[in-house]
């Protein structure tokens, strides 16, 4: 457990957690003109974001979790670098040995990476639905304002730096010959924290450009054959990290996955995912649990959010199916492949709800853009380019 001096031991801790709060405000400012947004809402999604870092950082005074974790490795300073856990406990050394910051100081550090990720997905939001109807666009507003959204991506952890990829990759891809610099920097974010999910980025970044019938053929060579080379690198990697071994054979990588179902089996969050059916495992993973099956002030809140992504899945794909094909902001064959392999996979591999409910959030933000994307009509100067 944690103690109040872990919060503010010093004065020094106390100057320096309310400089990263400041930081925190300027880094909004600056944002809200990237992201093509008012200094305003920037400035309260940072406020709201933050309320939910503070309450998180709070709540573990009593209780124990993966950022107290991270916390005490680095207080200790038995640091390695390495890809995965290594890496965020050596960005939180950092933040407490170099510069000296608490517990809380911490925590609001992260705290700007999540806001950076929400400023990324609440400016694509805002152009899948600038010339839609009023409840549209409040509805994408609701999604960004979603407690999981913020409360995940607040703490100490992978979640943040994740999903700040994670929406930075959404925001490339609206214009990525534009922003490929930007691409890349967001597969590199996620190789630091989950090298399996940048070998995914990799892999639908390659598919998109071979697929897509826009793009001439002899930039689809040289973009696909580029991206082909780095899944060739980056897959390996991530192989290596989730311990089944760059030469897995296809019967040792069913395996893994059949292995990776039934961990966690017997937890109190846990369900019996290895006999599921396809189709259930990809409902479970997303929407649950739901509103009935809650049993705690969290898993309810995370059922209300549910609700919310399921209503938005059923309306989404409701109007894909009845309406003709119309072009969708920003490279959507990316988007696709990238949020449905990704759901897939981690759908696949996942027993524990408690998981899923922080780790859907790696491609929940691009999969939300698509289906709010169908809802209406895009202007054209937001298409792909």
């Amino acid at each position: 457990m944690l103690s109040q001096w872990q919060f503010f031991g010093s004065a020094w801790q106390v100057v320096s957690a309310a400089l990263v709060l400041l930081a925190g405000i300027a880094v909004a400012k600056v944002l809200s003109k990237t992201f093509h947004g008012s200094t305003r809402r920037a400035l309260l999604l940072y406020c709201w974001h933050t309320v939910f870092c503070v309450y998180y950082a709070y709540f573990l005074l009593d209780n124990v979790g993966d950022a107290t974790a991270y916390y005490y490795q680095a207080v200790q300073g038995n640091i390695t670098f390495s890809l995965g856990t290594a890496a965020v406990e050596l960005i939180t050394y950092f933040c407490v040995s170099i510069f000296g910051l608490s517990f809380l100081g911490t925590f609001l550090v992260y705290n700007i990476f999540g806001f950076i990720g929400i400023m990324a997905f609440d400016g694509s939001l805002r152009i899948a639905t600038a010339d839609k109807s009023k409840w549209v666009r409040r509805l994408a507003t609701l999604i960004i304002l979603l407690p999981s959204v913020s409360f995940w991506s607040s703490a100490i952890g992978k979640d943040a730096i994740a999903f700040m990829a994670t929406s930075l990759a959404l925001w490339a891809a609206l214009h990525l010959k534009d922003r490929v610099w930007l691409m890349v920097t967001a597969v590199l974010l996620m190789l630091i924290v989950r090298p399996h999910i940048a070998g995914i980025m990799i892999l639908a970044l390659a598919g998109s450009q071979l697929i897509q019938r826009n793009i001439p053929f002899s930039r689809r060579v040289i973009l696909g054959g580029a991206a082909a080379l780095a899944a060739t690198i980056m897959v390996p990697i991530a192989l290596e990290y989730t311990g089944v071994g760059a030469d897995v054979s296809a019967a040792e990588l069913v395996s893994y996955v059949e292995q990776r179902q039934q961990m966690n089996h017997d937890g109190g969050s846990s369900i019996d995912i290895a006999s599921m059916g396809v189709p259930m495992q990809l409902f479970t993973y997303l929407f649950r649990p739901l509103p009935m099956e809650a049993n705690s002030l969290f898993s309810l809140a995370a059922s209300a959010d549910n609700v919310i992504l399921l209503f938005l899945f059923i309306v989404g794909v409701w109007n894909m199916l009845i309406r003709r094909k119309r072009p969708l902001a920003g490279n959507r064959a990316f988007l696709w492949l990238f949020s449905l392999l990704s759901w897939f996979i981690l759908a696949s591999t996942t027993a524990n709800l408690g998981l899923a409910v922080r780790q859907k959030w790696m491609f929940a933000p691009i999969l939300l853009f698509l289906l709010i994307s169908l809802l209406g009509k895009t202007k054209s100067r937001y298409l792909s380019r």
